[in-house]
């Protein structure tokens, strides 16, 4: 049992060392020496583990799917606080703010569309949009505006929170709150009814409020 959780902790020290390193200087340029040195673990135990920088990326990739599927699955508001617009808003907060603190998650972005790695699922933002457009869907018939094209508002919400994010591998203050705050005060008075104005909330709401 001890080694089976050493070799948990190893894999699991290396996932987290080449997110940081595939973050940080990019992954055409990160070895697997500086990884495992990161890691503080010898090549061979790399090896051990993934054969190769593609099989790394793989895990890294995979480790951050699931953290984004938490991050979207979480439960949704009920109408009378905002339902599917408020589940929105929420959701884009909380994956600036996962974003901003994880490493890992970062990283499983930042690899869609690695040449070595393409190919293996779908991507993140491929992901991300589906999710968007899922939600949008629902709130399309009683909350948006009846000059809301749907298309248009999954558009306007991926493109703006990619780029936050594609920004904030820079400048930490793109997955700032106030950020995306601002984002959704310019953009909700114009794609959502007035009703639904009064309930959502720009800055979104405490996951404990729901």
């Amino acid at each position: 049992m001890a080694k089976q959780e050493r070799a948990v902790r190893t894999r699991n020290a290396l996932i987290e060392s080449a997110a940081e390193l595939f973050s940080r200087d990019g992954y055409e340029v990160v070895s697997l020496a500086a990884i495992s040195a990161r890691a503080g673990v010898s090549n061979g135990a790399l090896h051990f583990h993934f054969p190769s920088k593609a099989a790394l990326a793989a895990a890294v990739r995979g480790a951050a799917a699931e953290r984004f599927d938490r991050i979207v699955s979480a439960e949704r508001p009920p109408p009378q606080l905002g339902g599917s617009l408020q589940a929105l808003v929420d959701t884009s907060h909380a994956l600036l703010l996962s974003l901003r603190q994880d490493l890992v998650l970062r990283a499983g972005f930042s690899l869609d569309g690695v040449a070595e790695d393409a190919g293996r699922g779908v991507s993140l933002h491929e992901r991300w949009h589906a999710w968007v457009e899922d939600i949008v869907a629902r709130c399309a018939r009683e909350q948006l505006l009846s000059d809301v094209a749907p298309r248009d508002l999954v558009a306007t919400v991926v493109g703006a929170t990619v780029g936050f994010a594609e920004l904030g591998g820079r400048d930490v203050r793109w997955l700032s709150r106030i950020t995306l705050t601002r984002f959704w005060s310019l953009l909700l008075p114009r794609i959502a009814t007035a009703p639904t104005q009064r309930r959502v909330v720009a800055t979104g709401r405490p996951a404990e409020v729901v």
